[in-house]
């Protein structure tokens, strides 16, 4: 047994020797010998010599800073420590040497106050770690009392707390791009501290050295030439951090001040809740200062307030700010601005604006956005606007658009806009749009990409649908031009017709509806019912001559771009004139075809209708 364990004992201590060896990369002896070299070259020899990895951002090492060093029995630390200044240090971490600047290890000095006070002060000055620097605009709160202020422009603060039973407290500290700071305090004792923060590393700007990344030339690389100058490094810009949404609305950017703004970006990680919260303008109210970090069940604002959020009910005299979701209900003289969603009700004497989505009725004397997608009942007296999705009713005095898909029925007074689909309906005195119809669109204008559904006005138009343009003749008229456009299920007819015998002159225009129906597969044969309704003048405009014909139409395609139609035909005539005019037709019947007397004004007759289209 004794043989065994000696040789054992000793491979136990060599793999040991051997697994410390290899974790210490910053204790071994790398020679190197440089000589004017880019600093970034260096670094890839010292990878490639000592076979492991480089990481360093990029923001702090000057790449292209020129190195001249010539040793042989240094470790990796010091060779390094010769390198770069003092501010440097240098971790190891697996098969990583990881370079950044040295933390200033300032430590929090107090000075403290003998005697108790009812209301203290906590004041001091807050720097950067790595630098050193003042740190301007940063956020000193404490979250339970609510109170809050900023640094001035030399970092420093003052914060007014008071009392209270307990026998510490915290002070939290929030920047945008460095990470959160505690601080505990004795409370009850006027104080003063000094702080620092830590930047928090920005990941895009972070360089990795590799082993592989140095390639030895056959030839020996000369140094380097390079003029000695001054050399200015920028410092890197962050992308900023998309806090609440509601400052950077018009709304927000007028009524909130800069230091509401900036408090906002830095508290973006800190919200609570409260009961109930009052206000007479953002910031000057119940939970002050801390305001747009706080949930509330009730919200009363008598001018206006700028809050977190509601979970109940808020009334604002003239406008609510809410950073995040609002439900139950909300009202406000003037408008209301909301970051998150809405669930409920929300009225406004003027606008309603929410940046998600809404679930809710909504109410606007001038108009409604929605960000996000919108389920209920939407009414503005101008204008609707939802950037996604609208499940429900759109109700407006001139406009409504809904940029994704329409399920439900928007009414306007001018124009409905339905960027991608609509199933249900479109009803518009002037025009209606929709890229995809699944429904109906009733207005003077009707305009869809592709249709499954029925528009019904003046002007439809198809651009993927049905569309002819008709040469044709019957019994009253030599000629008959017509338009038709629309779908199979219903296209629209706008017509012009004349009969050029010089005695026995009509002209005519109307519209009509009229529907494809196909006889066999491949929709060569169509059978086209079609109503037609055309006013006719006959000498005078005093007169009202309306003629209504029904054509039964058989449609023979003999092409793709041409077919040829025929049919009986059923026509209603209605008049008021009861004298002729010189070279114009009179009475309103075709001579030579039977014809029957509905009353002294409407008279009808069977016909015959024929024509070719184009398209």
């Amino acid at each position: 047994m004794k043989k065994f364990l000696l040789p054992g004992l000793l491979l136990i201590v060599l793999f040991s020797t051997v697994d410390v060896t290899a974790q210490n990369l910053l204790y071994r002896n790398i020679p190197l010998e440089v000589n004017r070299q880019r600093l970034d070259k260096v670094l890839e020899i010292l990878s490639n010599k000592g076979n492991f990895y480089f990481s360093y951002s990029s923001s702090i090492v000057k790449k292209d800073s020129i190195i001249s060093i010539n040793t042989n029995n240094k470790t990796l630390k010091e060779v390094l420590e010769q390198i770069f200044s003092s501010g440097y240090e240098f971790i190891e971490s697996g098969n990583y040497i990881i370079i950044r600047k040295a933390p200033i290890r300032l430590t929090m000095v107090t000075n403290r106050a003998v005697q108790e006070e009812r209301v203290y002060s906590v004041s001091g000055f807050v720097y950067d770690e790595q630098t050193g620097h003042a740190i301007r605009e940063a956020s000193v709160y404490e979250k339970r009392l609510l109170a809050a202020t900023l640094t001035n422009q030399e970092g420093f603060f003052k914060l007014k707390l008071k009392s209270g039973r307990k026998s510490t407290a915290e002070l939290t500290l929030s920047k945008e791009f460095y990470a959160d700071t505690s601080v505990v305090i004795e409370p009850r004792h006027s104080q003063q501290l000094t702080i620092t923060m830590l930047p928090l590393e920005n990941e895009a700007e972070r360089t990795i050295i590799t082993p592989e990344d140095y390639e030895v030339a056959e030839a020996a690389v000369p140094p380097l030439e390079v003029k000695e100058k001054d050399t200015i490094v920028a410092a890197p810009v962050a992308a900023i951090t998309d806090s609440a949404q509601v400052e950077r609305t018009g709304m927000g950017r007028f009524l909130l001040s800069a230091k509401q703004k900036i408090q906002s970006i830095n508290l973006k990680k800190f919200f609570t809740t409260r009961p109930f919260q009052a206000s007479l303008v953002p910031g000057l109210g119940s939970h002050g200062k801390m305001s747009g970090q706080v949930v509330n069940n009730f919200s009363l604002n008598v001018l206006g307030g700028y809050t977190a959020g509601t979970n109940g009910i808020e009334i604002g005299g003239w406008f609510n700010i809410d950073k995040k979701d609002v439900k139950y209900a909300q009202f406000a003289g003037w408008f209301n601005v909301v970051g998150g969603q809405m669930k409920g009700i929300q009225v406004a004497g003027i606008n309603n604006t929410v940046l998600d989505t809404v679930k809710a009725m909504q109410a606007a004397g001038v108009g409604n956005f929605v960000k996000g997608r919108f389920n209920g009942f939407q009414v503005g007296g101008v204008y609707n606007h939802v950037a996604d999705s609208v499940k429900g009713v759109q109700a407006a005095g001139v406009a409504n658009f809904a940029r994704k898909k329409l399920s439900g029925v928007q009414i306007a007074g001018v124009a409905n806009i339905s960027n991608k689909e609509t199933r249900g309906a479109q009803i518009a005195g002037v025009l209606n749009y929709s890229k995809r119809l699944k429904g109906l669109q009733i207005g003077l204008i009707n305009i869809a990409d592709t249709s499954d559904g029925y528009s019904i006005g003046l002007i439809n138009v198809i651009l993927k649908g049905y569309h002819k343009l008709s040469f044709s003749t019957h019994e009253l008229m030599d000629v008959n031009v017509a338009f038709k456009t629309g779908n199979s299920k219903l296209y629209s007819i706008l017509e012009a017709a004349i009969q050029s015998n010089s005695d026995e002159k009509i002209y005519s225009f109307g519209y009509g509806l009229g529907r494809e129906m196909p006889l066999n597969k491949k929709k060569s044969v169509t059978f086209n019912p079609e109503l037609h309704s055309q006013y006719l003048y006959l000498g005078s405009w005093d007169y009202t001559n309306i003629l209504n014909r029904l054509h039964l139409n058989l449609n023979i395609k003999l092409g793709k771009f041409i077919s040829i139609f025929a049919g009986p035909a059923v026509s209603v005539y209605m008049s008021d004139q009861k004298t002729g005019f010189k070279g114009y037709h009179f009475p309103g019947p075709p001579g030579g075809y039977k014809h029957f007397t509905i009353s002294d004004k409407v008279t009808g007759w069977f016909g015959w209708n024929a024509g070719i289209n184009f398209f």
